[in-house]
């Protein structure tokens, strides 16, 4: 039997540097296992609300919602846009903010839970991301999160009842209480072994150097580095 090695993430799908961290991390763990087969890594997500004062619908573009949410001048948001497209490019993903229907996210981290209870979370998790940031889709309307829901394999009606389920929701209230507890105020955050934490969306090689660290601490070798 394998040795496992556990890391949870926290995230919000309408956050862009989730998505490319999302990404460099599945990255760097490929490069790991194909180093360390021996080491199974096991990933829990957890959910993050970056905007949780955010309408259902926002009535706006991407760029009125951060220059007003942000205080930022418009040309500085419009460069910053276009320099995490760019960014995004290099990791395969597409981002269209031109489309970006800007949402509260809290019901469709209730139906990452439902999906998490199915083993069908990380799945869930990669077409939201696509369907916010590549397709302009509405992820806080109950349609759009079924329809999505069941392209990955959930059933339609159990994605409805999850949207105003409040078990799902304490769900969704106890990872941001933990979030709070480890002091977490961005995403990404990484913890590995429920010990060692890394935030943002760093390199792949980076997380791939974390991981052999962390295994080596294991081990007994060493001290993964700060």
């Amino acid at each position: 039997m394998n040795d496992t090695l556990r890391v949870d993430i926290w995230s919000d799908i309408a956050c862009p540097w989730c998505y490319i961290g999302k990404r460099r991390f599945e990255a760097g763990v490929a490069e790991f296992t194909r180093q360390n087969p021996e080491i199974d890594i096991e990933v829990e997500s957890h959910s993050f609300e970056l905007a949780p004062d955010t309408p259902d619908n926002y009535e706006g573009s991407e760029i009125d919602f951060l220059t007003k949410h942000k205080g930022m001048p418009r040309e500085q948001v419009e460069q910053m846009l276009e320099q995490m497209t760019k960014m995004a490019e290099l990791e395969g993903i597409e981002f269209n903010f031109d489309k970006l229907r800007h949402a509260n996210t809290s019901r469709a981290h209730r139906v990452l839970h439902l999906a998490k209870s199915q083993g069908l979370q990380a799945e869930m998790q990669d077409r939201l991301f696509r369907a916010y940031f590549s397709e302009g889709r509405q992820v806080s309307d109950v349609e759009t999160l079924a329809e999505l829901g069941e392209e990955v394999g959930l059933d339609a009606d159990e994605v409805r009842d999850a949207y105003n389920d409040e078990t799902f929701e304490d769900a969704v209230e106890r990872d941001i209480t933990r979030a709070r507890m480890l002091g977490v105020n961005g995403v990404p955050y990484f913890l590995f072994e429920e010990k060692y934490a890394v935030s943002g969306a760093q390199s792949a090689e980076t997380f791939a150097n974390v991981l052999e660290q962390v295994q080596s601490f294991r081990n007994g070798e060493s001290s993964p580095e700060d």
